[in-house]
């Protein structure tokens, strides 16, 4: 190579390595700090101005959509924002006022009243045209051959329980409908929350005008039964009840349960036996809450009864005395030993249905009257053999008494004198007696399980046969109890599991469906109907009072 050319190269990298430093010193100097500084302001500035443009872009947005919204408003429902004002076209843009009311009334008319005839003329004349059409309104089908139906409700079992009559077999389609609508309607109670409470007024109707629309407005507005009960008899053969939460759930017995009895009101009902406690329920056969427990250190329980006008309750059991129960100022009272007597157990007594008199069972045939007010002895009645039960009847004037010599004597209260005596038929030992409300029946329970129905006339005039021989239970008669109206008569013996029978007394037959293959009475001690025979309670010797509900009855 040429020496020309070599000083041509090197010229050449010293310019290049120059060239470099410039470069390098170019960076770290002032004058290239100060221009990367603004070009980093020149990208906020400019960030700042895309953010201010896309902020207004929103708002124009937001402002338009408003407007439209406010448009749209204002098509539909009229000017909301300001109101308008006359010569003012409803297509015009009014600028809203935001201190401006939302609403105004018009009194331009009437002298400054708010009165507008042609409305209520309108109004009324609507009014009297919906009425004319609820009254030319008809069924939209009827069925022709309903009228011609008949149903066989004998040939159904099922059907046997829409008899109004036992010797009833046919029935229209009308009349079987409106059955099984009252059925229905027996079966599922009336509901609470349905209850209208303010009936609602509705116009006067005019003389020419029935009450026919009233009627079925007030049918249509509950779900009570649409036949009476008040005239439809109890029928033989199957009894509608069902069983409920036990009386006593919310405190059960340690004992067995030897009394059972409901207040004259058919919601508190008492429960007590051998456990030495007598206790209060309030019964609406859902939770049923006790409300009072009384302990009776010194004395199991036998027998606990209200006195009938509901303000005592009288406790005896195997002592020579006795106990009252002041229910209005919860007080207890021990009475006894009676003066002059040597009963060494007061255990079983009755009480007359005026309240007046307890009549007590004693020793060697005596039975011991002691006044229900002072808690007194008045005096005694003397039997021929051992008295074993009482009953009440004619509201308390007379006494009924049986025993051990197989006979049923007549007391006449007033005199304090025997009036009648005659054998019970076929008994050897009476050991329980129960009448009815009215006194006009009574029934005796032996020891051999018979139980005999009188009717209470006929046997006081020589009468000895009686009406109907119950031979369905073969041990002891223990209780025994006639319903409200003496259609049922309930028989229990506390030696037999599911002892206990509900007889229809009209035909004097045993109900077949009780007590049931599903439901246990266990042994029967005790037994008793509410005022109005909605509820039965039987109490046996678990310590459980057991709870029914029998839907013949509307009432507790």
């Amino acid at each position: 190579m040429s020496l020309i050319s070599q000083n041509a190269v090197q010229k050449r990298c010293l310019r290049k390595s120059e060239a470099d430093n410039c470069n390098d010193e170019d960076i770290g100097s002032p004058t290239s700090i100060d221009a990367e500084v603004g070009k980093e302001a020149k990208l906020k500035n400019h960030n700042k101005e895309r953010k201010k443009k896309k902020t207004k872009l929103l708002e124009s947005q937001q402002n338009k959509e408003e407007e439209e919204m406010r448009q749209l408003e204002s098509s539909l429902f009229g000017s909301l924002y300001a109101p308008l004002e006359f010569g003012t076209e409803v297509g015009a843009a009014v600028a809203p006022d935001r201190d401006a009311p939302l609403f105004f009334t018009d009194r331009s008319a009437g002298g400054g009243m708010d009165y507008f005839p042609t409305y209520e003329e309108d109004m009324a004349h609507e009014d009297e045209e919906d009425m004319v059409g609820i009254k030319r309104r008809k069924p939209v089908w009827v069925d022709e051959e309903e009228e011609m139906t008949e149903v066989k409700i004998v040939k159904v079992p099922r059907l046997r329980k829409l008899r109004k009559e036992e010797d009833e077999h046919l029935i229209s389609g009308k009349e079987y409908e409106a059955r099984l609508r009252g059925q229905h309607a027996k079966l599922n109670p009336f509901t609470g929350w349905a209850d209208m409470d303010q009936k609602t007024s509705l116009p006067a109707a005019s003389d020419g005008e029935s009450d026919d629309e009233g009627c079925v407005d007030d049918i249509l507005r509950n779900n009570d039964e649409l036949v009476a009960k008040d005239t439809v008899k109890l029928l033989p053969g199957m009894l509608e009840f069902s069983r409920l939460v036990d009386a006593n759930i919310q405190d059960p017995s340690s004992g067995p349960i030897n009394s059972v009895q409901f207040h004259k009101n058919g919601q508190l009902m008492l429960a007590a036996g051998l456990d030495k406690h007598l206790r209060f329920f309030q019964i609406d056969g859902k939770r049923n809450p006790k409300i009072q427990s009384i302990f009776i250190g010194d004395c199991p329980v036998h027998k606990a009864s209200f006195l009938p006008d509901g303000s005592e309750v009288i406790l005896s059991g195997r002592r020579k005395f006795f106990y009252s129960f002041d229910l209005v100022n919860a007080a207890v009272s021990k009475i006894g030993p009676l003066t002059g007597r040597e009963e060494k157990s007061l255990e079983t007594f009755e009480i007359s249905p005026d309240s007046r008199t307890i009549a007590f069972v004693g020793n060697e045939g005596y039975i011991l009257l002691i006044s229900a007010k002072t808690k007194q002895l008045i005096t005694t009645l003397k039997m021929n053999g051992s008295v074993r039960s009482l009953a009440f009847a004619d509201g308390g004037n007379q006494l009924l008494s049986s025993g051990g010599d197989g006979h049923v004597y007549h007391w006449d209260l007033g005199t304090r004198k025997c009036i009648h005596k005659a054998t019970d038929d076929g008994s050897l030992a009476g050991l329980s007696l129960c009448t009815s409300r009215d006194s006009s029946l009574f029934a005796t329970g032996s020891s051999s399980g018979i139980v005999n129905v009188y009717k209470r006339d006929d046997f006081l005039g020589g009468k000895r046969k009686p009406l109907k021989t119950i031979e369905n239970l073969t041990t002891d008669i223990g209780e025994m109890k006639f319903n409200h109206d003496a259609q049922i008569l309930a028989i229990s013996s506390r030696k037999e599991r599911n002892g206990m029978r509900l007889v229809h007394v009209p035909s004097f037959s045993v109900f077949q469906n009780w007590p049931g293959p599903r439901f246990s009475l266990h042994y029967p001690r005790c037994l008793d109907f509410s005022p109005g025979s909605g509820f039965l309670s039987v109490g046996h010797a678990g310590g459980k009072v057991l709870l029914y509900k029998l839907h013949h009855y509307e009432n507790a």
